[in-house]
């Protein structure tokens, strides 16, 4: 049985040593809880994947919550949020209390540019590892590139897009 401070060091470490956020954690918390524990397959973590996605809130702590309360319930569920969000809060805060200080200091700018790249490199990693395992090809490609670009080039609105995106998807699913 899964205890509950093996959760929360989980997710506390998780938590801690990703930088980028929520799709940037997904490696992290693949080797974590399928690799290195066992506690779940492969399949049931990408159905958290997805889950996880299509719920409102934060897609990491809605990652802890799920895997949490499928191997412990809802204490598991809180132990693994309150470890997944600890240093984060504890990093913005300093963060929040120093940043004025250091604002406006040029080797500041210059490694949270230096960051960006990484960033994107760590969300595209599991975006593409999640698609391969998915067995998606090409032809599934096109769905998000779309959507992407009637929000970036054209600037419609997410929430337009995303519907417009589930009514497609229950129409041809139909079929």
């Amino acid at each position: 049985m899964v205890k509950y401070c093996d959760l929360f060091w989980s997710f506390f470490k998780i938590g801690t040593f990703t930088i980028g956020g929520g799709y940037a954690m997904l490696p992290l918390m693949q080797r974590e809880v399928v690799d290195r524990h066992g506690w779940m397959d492969e399949t049931s973590f990408l159905d958290n994947v997805a889950l996880a996605q299509a719920m409102p809130g934060v897609f990491a702590v809605n990652m802890a919550v799920l895997t949490g309360q499928r191997l412990r319930g809802w204490r598991g569920a809180t132990a693994a949020v309150v470890g997944n969000i600890l240093m984060p809060i504890v990093f913005i805060l300093l963060l929040a209390m120093f940043f004025r200080a250091f604002r406006d200091n040029p080797v500041v700018e210059r490694i949270f540019l230096g960051l960006r790249p990484c960033v994107v490199a760590l969300i595209a990693a599991p975006v593409f590892n999640l698609a391969r395992k998915m067995k998606l090809g090409w032809r599934d490609v096109w769905i998000p590139v779309v959507c992407s670009l009637l929000i970036w080039l054209i600037g419609m609105n997410p929430i337009i897009v995303v519907l417009a995106a589930a009514l497609l998807g229950l129409i041809f699913s139909k079929k």
